[in-house]
């Protein structure tokens, strides 16, 4: 099977945590993010994930890959959501803020899908509309959006960890670790105890690497 995605991908690593946690045998598949070609051609539009099935079929909604994934798991299937209305509100109440510190940092640091100038300028001019400013401005402005996502960060509590679940992956991890998993790219981001420990043991589990190493 192949995985084709973005690192940078909240949905794309969704997929991603799911193989990993199987501990399924799946080809990563790194496409530059201004080929929309390579995914029209596969699934009939520009978007990813895309899962190459064991049969050579092509599927391209995160949550079918994931359901996919999981049916071939016969003994460690994903636990049930339990905070699901609480990580959509999250969601919400970050993205002000989020967007214009992550966008600009994506270009800072080596992502395999900016490896060439096309890839970086078509993110540019597709992404800079949606924070209504340029990438260069927002990183000028990163403490103002840093201070005002610190504060979202640290009124969310609706989390378990899966140390507290016999180290199980559940539905509420899927959508929530990859949000907050694209905020380690931001660096003095105020991370409470029990975020930061969740980050850690579910980047333990699935085997999917925070960007620590090089948070701007």
């Amino acid at each position: 099977m192949k995985l084709f995605l973005f690192d940078h991908c909240p949905y794309c690593i969704r997929a991603l945590m799911v193989a990993n946690y199987h501990q399924l045998s799946i080809q990563e598949v790194y496409l530059q993010n201004h080929d929309t070609q390579a995914r029209i051609e596969k699934v009939g539009k520009n978007t990813v994930p895309i899962l190459e099935t064991q049969s050579g079929d092509y599927l391209a909604e995160s949550l079918d890959i994931i359901t996919y994934l999981n049916s071939l798991s016969h003994h460690n299937s994903l636990l049930p959501a339990q905070y699901q209305t609480e990580i959509q509100q999250l969601q919400q109440e970050l993205e002000p803020n989020m967007y214009p510190l992550i966008f600009p940092r994506w270009l800072k640091i080596p992502l395999p899908e900016f490896q060439c100038e096309e890839a970086t300028a078509w993110f540019t001019r597709n992404k800079s509309p949606m924070i209504n400013e340029s990438f260069e401005a927002a990183f000028a402005n990163s403490a103002h959006y840093r201070m005002k996502l610190n504060a979202t960060l640290a009124n969310f509590t609706a989390l378990s960890l899966p140390s507290e679940r016999h180290n199980k992956l559940n539905y509420d991890d899927v959508f929530l670790f990859p949000l907050l998993r694209n905020l380690t790219v931001i660096a003095q981001v105020q991370w409470t105890p029990r975020l930061k420990q969740y980050l850690n043991e579910v980047s333990q589990l699935t085997h999917i690497s925070l960007y620590d190493d090089v948070a701007l």
